[in-house]
Protein backbone atom coordinates (compact mmCIF):
# COMPACT_ATOMS: atom_id res chain seq x y z
CA UNK A 1 0.00 0.00 0.00
CA UNK A 2 1.24 3.45 -0.90
CA UNK A 3 0.04 6.79 0.43
CA UNK A 4 -0.74 10.25 -0.95
CA UNK A 5 -1.70 13.54 0.66
CA UNK A 6 -5.45 14.05 0.96
CA UNK A 7 -6.15 16.90 -1.45
CA UNK A 8 -4.14 19.98 -0.52
CA UNK A 9 -3.78 18.84 3.09
CA UNK A 10 -0.78 17.12 4.59
CA UNK A 11 -2.85 14.14 5.77
CA UNK A 12 -1.50 10.89 4.34
CA UNK A 13 -4.15 8.51 3.04
CA UNK A 14 -3.82 5.04 1.53
CA UNK A 15 -4.46 4.22 -2.13
CA UNK A 16 -7.58 2.23 -1.29
CA UNK A 17 -10.27 3.42 1.11
CA UNK A 18 -12.38 0.91 3.05
CA UNK A 19 -16.13 1.46 2.87
CA UNK A 20 -18.10 0.48 5.97
CA UNK A 21 -21.59 0.77 4.50
CA UNK A 22 -22.01 -3.01 4.83
CA UNK A 23 -21.18 -3.09 8.56
CA UNK A 24 -24.31 -4.10 10.48
CA UNK A 25 -25.62 -6.93 12.59
CA UNK A 26 -28.72 -8.78 11.49
CA UNK A 27 -28.68 -7.67 7.84
CA UNK A 28 -28.68 -10.40 5.19
CA UNK A 29 -26.02 -8.56 3.21
CA UNK A 30 -24.16 -7.01 6.11
CA UNK A 31 -20.98 -7.76 8.04
CA UNK A 32 -21.49 -8.19 11.77
CA UNK A 33 -19.01 -6.89 14.31
CA UNK A 34 -16.81 -10.00 14.27
CA UNK A 35 -16.48 -10.09 10.48
CA UNK A 36 -16.07 -6.32 10.39
CA UNK A 37 -13.18 -6.64 12.83
CA UNK A 38 -11.50 -9.24 10.62
CA UNK A 39 -11.99 -7.01 7.58
CA UNK A 40 -10.55 -3.94 9.30
CA UNK A 41 -7.63 -5.95 10.71
CA UNK A 42 -6.72 -7.30 7.27
CA UNK A 43 -7.09 -3.85 5.72
CA UNK A 44 -4.81 -2.35 8.36
CA UNK A 45 -2.30 -5.18 7.97
CA UNK A 46 -2.12 -4.31 4.25
CA UNK A 47 -1.40 -0.69 5.14
CA UNK A 48 -4.88 0.77 4.63
CA UNK A 49 -5.80 3.64 6.91
CA UNK A 50 -9.05 5.27 5.65
CA UNK A 51 -12.48 4.03 6.77
CA UNK A 52 -15.54 5.61 5.16
CA UNK A 53 -19.01 5.59 6.72
CA UNK A 54 -22.02 7.91 7.19
CA UNK A 55 -24.49 8.89 9.88
CA UNK A 56 -27.32 7.11 8.06
CA UNK A 57 -25.58 3.89 6.94
CA UNK A 58 -27.60 0.92 8.20
CA UNK A 59 -29.57 3.29 10.45
CA UNK A 60 -26.42 4.12 12.38
CA UNK A 61 -25.21 0.55 12.87
CA UNK A 62 -22.22 1.13 10.57
CA UNK A 63 -20.84 3.97 12.70
CA UNK A 64 -21.46 2.01 15.89
CA UNK A 65 -19.56 -1.03 14.61
CA UNK A 66 -16.71 1.11 13.30
CA UNK A 67 -16.47 2.76 16.69
CA UNK A 68 -16.34 -0.60 18.46
CA UNK A 69 -13.83 -2.14 16.04
CA UNK A 70 -11.49 0.85 16.25
CA UNK A 71 -11.61 1.09 20.04
CA UNK A 72 -8.08 1.48 21.37
CA UNK A 73 -6.56 2.24 17.95
CA UNK A 74 -8.72 4.98 16.54
CA UNK A 75 -5.88 7.48 16.04
CA UNK A 76 -4.10 5.17 13.59
CA UNK A 77 -7.00 5.54 11.15
CA UNK A 78 -8.39 8.35 9.05
CA UNK A 79 -12.09 8.32 9.85
CA UNK A 80 -14.45 9.71 7.23
CA UNK A 81 -18.16 10.10 7.77
CA UNK A 82 -20.99 12.13 6.22
CA UNK A 83 -24.09 14.08 7.13
CA UNK A 84 -27.12 15.32 5.22
CA UNK A 85 -29.34 12.25 4.77
CA UNK A 86 -32.31 12.14 7.15
CA UNK A 87 -31.81 10.84 10.68
CA UNK A 88 -35.56 11.09 11.41
CA UNK A 89 -38.07 10.84 8.56
CA UNK A 90 -40.69 12.77 10.57
CA UNK A 91 -38.48 15.80 11.21
CA UNK A 92 -37.79 18.13 8.25
CA UNK A 93 -34.73 19.55 10.01
CA UNK A 94 -33.16 16.14 10.57
CA UNK A 95 -31.95 16.22 6.96
CA UNK A 96 -30.18 18.68 4.70
CA UNK A 97 -26.90 20.56 4.80
CA UNK A 98 -27.95 23.40 7.09
CA UNK A 99 -26.17 24.35 10.31
CA UNK A 100 -28.66 22.73 12.71
CA UNK A 101 -28.51 19.33 11.04
CA UNK A 102 -24.73 19.53 10.78
CA UNK A 103 -24.38 20.11 14.50
CA UNK A 104 -26.78 17.36 15.56
CA UNK A 105 -25.47 14.88 12.99
CA UNK A 106 -21.87 15.54 13.97
CA UNK A 107 -22.58 15.00 17.66
CA UNK A 108 -24.41 11.76 16.80
CA UNK A 109 -21.48 10.49 14.72
CA UNK A 110 -18.91 11.40 17.36
CA UNK A 111 -20.86 9.49 19.99
CA UNK A 112 -21.32 6.39 17.84
CA UNK A 113 -17.73 6.38 16.60
CA UNK A 114 -16.42 6.78 20.18
CA UNK A 115 -14.17 9.65 19.24
CA UNK A 116 -13.90 13.39 19.81
CA UNK A 117 -12.94 14.30 16.25
CA UNK A 118 -13.62 13.30 12.63
CA UNK A 119 -10.70 13.33 10.21
CA UNK A 120 -12.78 13.93 7.08
CA UNK A 121 -16.36 15.18 7.31
CA UNK A 122 -18.38 15.05 4.09
CA UNK A 123 -21.54 16.80 3.03
CA UNK A 124 -23.31 13.66 1.83
CA UNK A 125 -25.29 15.08 -1.09
CA UNK A 126 -25.98 18.53 -2.48
CA UNK A 127 -28.94 20.25 -0.85
CA UNK A 128 -30.22 22.99 -3.15
CA UNK A 129 -32.34 24.47 -0.33
CA UNK A 130 -29.34 25.36 1.83
CA UNK A 131 -27.02 28.16 0.70
CA UNK A 132 -23.53 26.83 0.16
CA UNK A 133 -22.25 29.78 2.22
CA UNK A 134 -24.13 28.47 5.29
CA UNK A 135 -22.77 24.97 4.82
CA UNK A 136 -19.16 26.02 4.32
CA UNK A 137 -19.20 28.42 7.28
CA UNK A 138 -20.76 25.78 9.52
CA UNK A 139 -18.14 23.24 8.43
CA UNK A 140 -15.40 25.76 9.17
CA UNK A 141 -16.85 26.32 12.63
CA UNK A 142 -16.68 22.56 13.25
CA UNK A 143 -13.03 22.60 12.18
CA UNK A 144 -12.25 25.58 14.44
CA UNK A 145 -13.96 23.76 17.31
CA UNK A 146 -11.56 20.83 16.80
CA UNK A 147 -14.35 18.34 16.08
CA UNK A 148 -13.50 18.06 12.37
CA UNK A 149 -10.04 18.15 10.79
CA UNK A 150 -10.87 18.30 7.06
CA UNK A 151 -14.02 18.76 4.97
CA UNK A 152 -15.27 17.16 1.78
CA UNK A 153 -18.26 17.07 -0.57
CA UNK A 154 -20.07 13.99 -1.83
CA UNK A 155 -22.52 13.59 -4.71
CA UNK A 156 -22.27 17.26 -5.60
CA UNK A 157 -22.17 19.00 -9.02
CA UNK A 158 -18.74 20.24 -10.05
CA UNK A 159 -19.93 23.86 -10.23
CA UNK A 160 -21.08 23.68 -6.61
CA UNK A 161 -17.76 22.16 -5.55
CA UNK A 162 -15.91 24.93 -7.39
CA UNK A 163 -18.02 27.61 -5.74
CA UNK A 164 -17.51 26.03 -2.32
CA UNK A 165 -13.76 25.91 -2.87
CA UNK A 166 -13.70 29.56 -3.97
CA UNK A 167 -15.77 30.71 -0.98
CA UNK A 168 -13.46 28.86 1.37
CA UNK A 169 -10.41 30.44 -0.23
CA UNK A 170 -11.81 33.97 -0.16
CA UNK A 171 -12.99 33.77 3.44
CA UNK A 172 -10.08 31.78 4.87
CA UNK A 173 -12.36 28.87 5.73
CA UNK A 174 -11.24 25.27 5.81
CA UNK A 175 -10.75 24.14 2.19
CA UNK A 176 -12.57 21.28 0.49
CA UNK A 177 -9.91 18.57 0.24
CA UNK A 178 -11.99 15.69 -1.12
CA UNK A 179 -14.86 14.94 -3.47
CA UNK A 180 -16.75 11.66 -3.34
CA UNK A 181 -18.45 10.43 -6.50
CA UNK A 182 -19.54 7.29 -8.32
CA UNK A 183 -16.81 6.18 -10.69
CA UNK A 184 -16.34 2.90 -12.52
CA UNK A 185 -16.21 1.50 -16.04
CA UNK A 186 -20.00 1.50 -16.20
CA UNK A 187 -20.28 5.06 -14.94
CA UNK A 188 -17.53 7.36 -16.19
CA UNK A 189 -19.53 10.58 -15.84
CA UNK A 190 -17.04 11.94 -13.28
CA UNK A 191 -14.57 12.38 -16.15
CA UNK A 192 -16.68 15.20 -17.61
CA UNK A 193 -16.38 17.72 -14.79
CA UNK A 194 -15.91 16.23 -11.33
CA UNK A 195 -12.50 14.64 -11.88
CA UNK A 196 -11.11 17.67 -13.76
CA UNK A 197 -12.47 19.90 -10.97
CA UNK A 198 -10.84 17.75 -8.31
CA UNK A 199 -7.51 17.89 -10.11
CA UNK A 200 -7.70 21.64 -10.77
CA UNK A 201 -8.84 22.55 -7.26
CA UNK A 202 -6.49 20.20 -5.42
CA UNK A 203 -9.00 17.65 -4.14
CA UNK A 204 -8.78 13.89 -3.84
CA UNK A 205 -11.63 11.97 -5.48
CA UNK A 206 -13.02 9.09 -3.44
CA UNK A 207 -14.67 6.74 -5.93
CA UNK A 208 -17.68 4.88 -4.62
CA UNK A 209 -19.07 1.75 -6.30
CA UNK A 210 -15.82 1.06 -8.21
CA UNK A 211 -17.20 -2.39 -9.12
CA UNK A 212 -20.47 -1.00 -10.46
CA UNK A 213 -22.62 -2.50 -7.73
CA UNK A 214 -20.96 -5.87 -8.25
CA UNK A 215 -21.65 -6.04 -11.99
CA UNK A 216 -17.97 -5.67 -12.92
CA UNK A 217 -16.99 -8.47 -10.53
CA UNK A 218 -19.08 -10.86 -12.63
CA UNK A 219 -21.40 -11.39 -9.69
CA UNK A 220 -24.54 -10.95 -11.76
CA UNK A 221 -23.32 -11.49 -15.32
CA UNK A 222 -21.15 -14.61 -15.32
CA UNK A 223 -22.80 -17.97 -16.06
CA UNK A 224 -24.21 -19.32 -12.83
CA UNK A 225 -23.74 -15.96 -11.12
CA UNK A 226 -25.92 -15.00 -8.18
CA UNK A 227 -29.37 -13.57 -8.61
CA UNK A 228 -29.62 -12.90 -4.85
CA UNK A 229 -29.50 -9.12 -5.06
CA UNK A 230 -30.65 -6.23 -2.92
CA UNK A 231 -30.64 -2.82 -4.59
CA UNK A 232 -29.72 -4.19 -8.00
CA UNK A 233 -31.97 -6.39 -10.07
CA UNK A 234 -30.27 -8.82 -12.42
CA UNK A 235 -32.96 -7.92 -14.97
CA UNK A 236 -31.89 -4.26 -14.86
CA UNK A 237 -28.38 -4.99 -16.15
CA UNK A 238 -28.25 -3.69 -19.70
CA UNK A 239 -26.71 -5.30 -22.75
CA UNK A 240 -24.01 -2.62 -22.60
CA UNK A 241 -23.26 -3.54 -18.97
CA UNK A 242 -22.86 -7.18 -19.99
CA UNK A 243 -20.50 -6.16 -22.80
CA UNK A 244 -18.26 -4.18 -20.45
CA UNK A 245 -18.34 -6.88 -17.76
CA UNK A 246 -17.39 -9.49 -20.37
CA UNK A 247 -14.42 -7.38 -21.49
CA UNK A 248 -13.27 -7.09 -17.89
CA UNK A 249 -13.55 -10.86 -17.40
CA UNK A 250 -11.69 -11.59 -20.64
CA UNK A 251 -8.81 -9.30 -19.68
CA UNK A 252 -8.74 -10.75 -16.17
CA UNK A 253 -8.40 -14.26 -17.60
CA UNK A 254 -5.50 -13.16 -19.77
CA UNK A 255 -3.73 -11.50 -16.84
CA UNK A 256 -4.37 -14.32 -14.38
CA UNK A 257 -6.36 -11.93 -12.20
CA UNK A 258 -9.98 -11.63 -11.10
CA UNK A 259 -12.53 -9.35 -12.70
CA UNK A 260 -12.75 -7.31 -9.49
CA UNK A 261 -9.02 -6.70 -9.51
CA UNK A 262 -9.07 -5.52 -13.12
CA UNK A 263 -12.04 -3.21 -12.53
CA UNK A 264 -10.42 -1.68 -9.44
CA UNK A 265 -7.05 -1.29 -11.15
CA UNK A 266 -8.75 0.60 -14.00
CA UNK A 267 -10.17 3.25 -11.64
CA UNK A 268 -6.61 4.19 -10.65
CA UNK A 269 -5.20 4.50 -14.17
CA UNK A 270 -6.58 7.91 -15.16
CA UNK A 271 -5.57 10.09 -12.22
CA UNK A 272 -3.57 9.94 -9.01
CA UNK A 273 -6.41 11.91 -7.42
CA UNK A 274 -8.67 8.82 -7.46
CA UNK A 275 -8.95 6.57 -4.41
CA UNK A 276 -11.44 3.67 -4.87
CA UNK A 277 -13.67 2.94 -1.90
CA UNK A 278 -13.79 -0.82 -1.43
CA UNK A 279 -16.98 -1.97 0.27
CA UNK A 280 -17.07 -5.63 1.29
CA UNK A 281 -19.04 -7.83 3.64
CA UNK A 282 -16.62 -10.76 3.78
CA UNK A 283 -12.91 -11.00 4.47
CA UNK A 284 -12.21 -13.01 1.31
CA UNK A 285 -13.70 -10.21 -0.81
CA UNK A 286 -11.34 -7.70 0.75
CA UNK A 287 -8.30 -9.92 0.26
CA UNK A 288 -9.20 -10.34 -3.41
CA UNK A 289 -9.67 -6.59 -3.87
CA UNK A 290 -6.39 -5.73 -2.17
CA UNK A 291 -4.51 -7.67 -4.84
CA UNK A 292 -5.62 -5.04 -7.36
CA UNK A 293 -2.78 -2.92 -5.97
CA UNK A 294 -0.30 -5.33 -7.53
CA UNK A 295 -1.97 -5.24 -10.94
CA UNK A 296 -0.64 -2.91 -13.61
CA UNK A 297 -2.73 -2.34 -16.73
CA UNK A 298 -0.95 -1.47 -19.96
CA UNK A 299 -2.17 1.49 -22.04
CA UNK A 300 -3.43 -1.04 -24.58
CA UNK A 301 -5.43 -2.88 -21.92
CA UNK A 302 -6.93 0.38 -20.66
CA UNK A 303 -7.88 1.40 -24.20
CA UNK A 304 -9.44 -2.01 -24.80
CA UNK A 305 -11.60 -1.73 -21.70
CA UNK A 306 -12.67 1.84 -22.37
CA UNK A 307 -13.58 1.08 -25.97
CA UNK A 308 -16.42 -1.12 -24.71
CA UNK A 309 -18.01 1.57 -22.56
CA UNK A 310 -19.23 3.83 -25.40
CA UNK A 311 -18.59 6.79 -23.10
CA UNK A 312 -18.96 10.28 -24.57
CA UNK A 313 -17.74 13.27 -22.57
CA UNK A 314 -20.39 15.44 -24.24
CA UNK A 315 -20.56 19.17 -24.87
CA UNK A 316 -18.55 21.32 -24.39
CA UNK A 317 -15.72 18.87 -23.68
CA UNK A 318 -15.93 17.02 -27.00
CA UNK A 319 -16.36 20.28 -28.92
CA UNK A 320 -13.27 21.83 -27.31
CA UNK A 321 -11.27 18.70 -28.04
CA UNK A 322 -12.32 18.53 -31.68
CA UNK A 323 -11.72 22.25 -32.32
CA UNK A 324 -8.09 22.32 -31.18
CA UNK A 325 -6.49 22.65 -34.61
CA UNK A 326 -9.05 25.25 -35.75
CA UNK A 327 -8.59 27.39 -32.64
CA UNK A 328 -4.82 27.15 -32.21
CA UNK A 329 -3.67 26.40 -35.74
CA UNK A 330 -1.48 23.52 -36.86
CA UNK A 331 1.38 24.71 -34.66
CA UNK A 332 -0.84 24.19 -31.63
CA UNK A 333 -0.05 20.49 -31.75
CA UNK A 334 3.57 21.38 -31.00
CA UNK A 335 2.74 23.05 -27.68
CA UNK A 336 3.04 20.68 -24.72
CA UNK A 337 0.45 20.66 -21.97
CA UNK A 338 2.09 21.47 -18.64
CA UNK A 339 0.12 18.62 -17.08
CA UNK A 340 1.42 16.01 -19.54
CA UNK A 341 4.66 14.14 -19.08
CA UNK A 342 7.43 15.30 -21.40
CA UNK A 343 8.26 12.94 -24.23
Amino acid sequence: MRYRPLGTSGLRVSELFLGAMTFAEGFAHGAGVDEARRIVDAYADAGGNVIDTAVNYRDGASEEIVGEVLSGRRDRFVLATKYGVSRDRDDPNAAGNHRKNLRLSLETSLRRLRTDYIDLYYVHIWDHLTPIEETMRALDDAVRAGKVLHVGLSDTPAWVAARAATLAQWHGWSPVVALQARYNLLSRDAERDLLPAAEALGMSLAAWSPLGGGVLSGKFTRPGGTTDVTRLSADSISTQDHTVAQAVRDLADQLGATASQVALAWTMTRSAAVHPIVGVRRLDQLLDNLRALDLSLSPEAVERLEATTAFDVGFPNDFIRDMQSFVYGEVGAQVDDRHQASR
